[in-house]
C-alpha cells in the first residue's frame, strides 16, 4: 500500500546516504542536507529499511552518500535491494571503475556521476583532487557495464564553470548513455556561487528542437544537437516540491521528510518489522512542502 502524505502526495522513492565520508573537498557540498559526519548506518540495517519500502510499494532506490564507493559492502547492499525495486546511485565517479561490472551484476541498474568540469585545473579547484582522469575512467567503465543512461550532474557555479555548458553539450552529443543534468546551486553555508539558470533555461529551450516535460517534478528536457539536457532547479521551485515523491535516509539512520530540514527526522535506528513500518508512516506525516 502506497504511502501518501497530508498533501496528497505518493512516496514512491527512497533515497539512502551510505556514508557521511567523501573522498572529495568540494566547494559547494551539501552533504545530502546532513549537518556533521556520524556512524554509518549498517548494512543489514539498509536490507530491512529496504524490505519495508518495498512493502509499501516503493519502486526504486537511490543510494547516495558521502560518497557510496568508499563502503566496502556496496556490492552486498545493492544486493540486497527487493527485485520489485530498481536501484540506482549517485557517485563522484573517481573510484567506480574498478567496481562498474560487480555492482551490474548484483542489480544497480544505472548511476549519476558528479563532474563539475572537463579542465583539469578546474576540476582539483572545485574538488580539491586531481581526479579527473578517474571520473572519465568511471564514466567508461559505467558504459561497458551498462549502468546506463549515466546522468552526469554537473552543478552550474557562477564565475566558475558556466562557460563550460557548450563543452559539456558537446561531451554527451549523439551517446544515448549520456545525459547532461545542469544543477542549480542549492545554497547551503552562505554559498557564494549561486548562479541563476533561468536564463540558461530559456537558451536551451530557443535552441532546442524538442522539449519533453517529465512527470518528475514537471522538469523539462530539451533535446539539441544529438544531447539530451535536464536543468534542476530545486530552489524557490514550488513545482519541486509539490511533486516531490521522496523519502530520505541519513548515513546515521534517520528517516528524512525533507532534504532542506533538520527539524522533523525520525529516528529508525536498530527497528525492525512492524515498529519500523510504524516510524515510515510517522516521518510520512511529516512530509510538508519546502516551498508553497
Amino acid at each position: 500500500m502506497l504511502l501518501e502524505d497530508s498533501c496528497g502526495r505518493k512516496v514512491t522513492n527512497i533515497r539512502i546516504s551510505l556514508t557521511p565520508v567523501c573522498n572529495l573537498r568540494c566547494t559547494y557540498c551539501h552533504a545530502e542536507g546532513e549537518v556533521a559526519p556520524k556512524e554509518q548506518i549498517r548494512a543489514d540495517d539498509i536490507a530491512e529499511i529496504l524490505r519495508i519500502a518495498a512493502g509499501f510499494d516503493m519502486t526504486s532506490v537511490k543510494f547516495t552518500g558521502g560518497e557510496p564507493t568508499l563502503r566496502q559492502d556496496l556490492v552486498d547492499i545493492v544486493a540486497s535491494v527487493p527485485e520489485s525495486m530498481e536501484s540506482s546511485m549517485t557517485t563522484n565517479g573517481t573510484l567506480l571503475a574498478p567496481i562498474a561490472q560487480d555492482l551490474r551484476d548484483a542489480g544497480l541498474s544505472r548511476v549519476n556521476i558528479s563532474l563539475d568540469s572537463l579542465r583539469p585545473d578546474r576540476y582539483e579547484a572545485i574538488t580539491r583532487k586531481p581526479y579527473l582522469e578517474r571520473v572519465l575512467a568511471g564514466i567508461d567503465a559505467a558504459i561497458d557495464a551498462e549502468l546506463t543512461p549515466i546522468k552526469l550532474n554537473v552543478v552550474i557555479l557562477r564565475g566558475i564553470n558556466e562557460d563550460e555548458v557548450d563543452d559539456f553539450i558537446a561531451f554527451v552529443r549523439n551517446n544515448r548513455n549520456l545525459i547532461l543534468q545542469l544543477i542549480e546551486l542549492m545554497e547551503f553555508g552562505g554559498q557564494t556561487h549561486h548562479s541563476d539558470v533561468s536564463a540558461l533555461e530559456k537558451d536551451l529551450a530557443l535552441r532546442s528542437k524538442v522539449i519533453i516535460t517529465r512527470r518528475m517534478h514537471h522538469r523539462k528536457k530539451y533535446c539539441l544537437d544529438g544531447s539530451e539536457i535536464e536543468v534542476v532547479r530545486p530552489m524557490h521551485n514550488t513545482e519541486f516540491c509539490s511533486h516531490c515523491n521522496r523519502l530520505r535516509v541519513t548515513s546515521d539512520g534517520f528517516l528524512k521528510p525533507c532534504l532542506l530540514r533538520h527539524d522533523n527526522h525520525v529516528d529508525i535506528r536498530g527497528k525492525r518489522g512492524d515498529e519500523l513500518a510504524a516510524l515510515f508512516r510517522k516521518a510520512v506525516s511529516r512530509r510538508k512542502p519546502y516551498f508553497s
